[in-house]
């Protein structure tokens, strides 16, 4: 099993969404997954259950292809329940914005998962990425992550004073597709 930093502290699991149709005629926001998307999204919940990063609370951005990627990903988690909040603005997000949903979590969220969109997912881990992060996993995080990707970063502190360089990355997951 992966260090996914379990000994207390808070953790943060930046997901970018699966794989979705091309765009075209369809407005960006509304592309669903593709059908190897929806493959990705259904391994994504087990996957993150076998590294115990089961969430308190989860944010979705609400564009149709991560809301999909969380109702996929979800059955997967064993049976949790966690707060869910889907917001269009995570849609338009960028990575200061991100940092600000993070600092607003409730201190009794130890868990939180963004359900978002590149290059901000790879943004905000790789603002957050401190001493002893891992370097391989912060390597990929600074040229940006593939679709069903997903960044665990630990910390000690309180989600408010979670900013640059304030947690570890501890490992870059992704389901086998």
């Amino acid at each position: 099993m992966t260090d996914t930093g379990h000994g207390g502290g808070r953790r943060l699991v930046l997901l970018r969404h699966a794989k979705a149709e091309p765009g075209g005629s369809v407005p960006d926001a509304m592309r669903p997954l593709a059908l190897q998307g929806r493959t990705q999204a259904v391994r994504l919940g087990p996957a993150l259950l076998a590294e115990g990063l089961v969430p308190d609370r989860v944010l979705v951005s609400g564009a149709v292809r991560t809301r999909q990627t969380w109702e996929l990903a979800r059955p997967g988690l064993g049976g949790a329940d966690p707060a869910v909040e889907t917001t269009d603005d995570l849609y338009a997000a960028g990575v200061a914005d991100v940092l600000a949903m993070v600092a607003a979590t409730d201190a009794s969220v130890g868990t939180l998962l963004v359900v978002g969109h590149e290059p901000v997912m790879s943004g905000v881990a790789s603002r957050l990425a401190g001493d002893g992060s891992d370097g391989a996993a912060l390597a990929q995080v600074q040229v940006g992550v593939p679709t069903a990707s997903y960044s665990v970063l630990v910390s000690d502190a309180a989600w408010d004073a979670w900013g640059p360089g304030a947690a570890r990355l501890v490992h870059l997951g992704r389901p086998e597709a």
